[in-house]
């Protein structure tokens, strides 16, 4: 009777698949990506439609009605238009991956979802805070820089736990960030490319990379 010849790469292949499995998430759905750069682009399609020039603004010390809206109601118009787009891609984002998780007969609540949450949560909360500084500031044409770079580092933080695309794709958001600060007129087009254009590019490459 011939045994088969025991291989010790494919042992240790064998190993290092089980152990990447337990240490990262792998259910994050390309699709979510996708779906959630589609909600952005909506998003600053609906800030663009109201959101005045901020060089303007800047200029009238962010005082008085612009577009026939007070400042004040503009703050509140965005602030509702951001946590809608937040809101609608965080579901799709979940929809999407525990459909993948079953799909694919894995848990998609487990400690490496837990990990990947809470690093991405830690920069994502103190840009929050430092977003609504500005907002209190009237530093309001740091915003978009501001938000982009803050999510931008909570990828990269919660990208050791899931895809490396992810990490990627932070990095690509924090360079976005820094070129909104510099050309702050542009802020609102850096937005629409960070949070809609890079989503759906990448959800595009981890979706035919990982899914098809």
């Amino acid at each position: 009777m011939e045994h088969t010849p025991h291989n010790p790469k494919e042992d240790l292949q064998a190993i290092r698949e089980i152990m990447e499995r337990s240490s990262r998430f792998l259910s994050l759905s390309g699709i979510s990506g996708v779906f959630a750069g589609a909600v952005g682009l909506i998003g600053a399609l609906a800030a663009y439609m109201i959101l005045p020039d901020l060089s303007a603004l800047a200029a009238a010390g962010f005082e008085g009605t612009f577009n026939g809206l007070t400042l004040s109601t503009l703050i509140l118009y965005m602030a509702v238009n951001l946590l809608l787009v937040l809101m609608v891609a965080v579901v799709g984002a979940v929809y999407f991956s525990v459909k993948k998780a079953r799909k694919a007969n894995q848990p998609f609540w487990n400690t490496s979802t837990k990990r990947m949450i809470n690093y991405f949560l830690i920069p994502f909360v103190t840009g929050g805070v430092f977003i609504l500084i500005l907002v209190f500031r009237n530093d309001l044409e740091l915003v978009a820089p501001a938000m982009l770079i803050f999510y931008g580092l909570a990828l990269v933080n919660a990208g050791k736990f899931t895809l490396s695309e992810v990490h990627y794709l932070g990095i690509t958001e924090i360079v976005l960030g820094l070129m909104a600060a510099v050309f702050i007129n542009w802020g609102l087009l850096f937005w629409a490319l960070g949070f809609g254009v890079m989503h759906i590019v990448y959800g595009m490459v981890m979706y035919y990379k990982y899914e098809r």
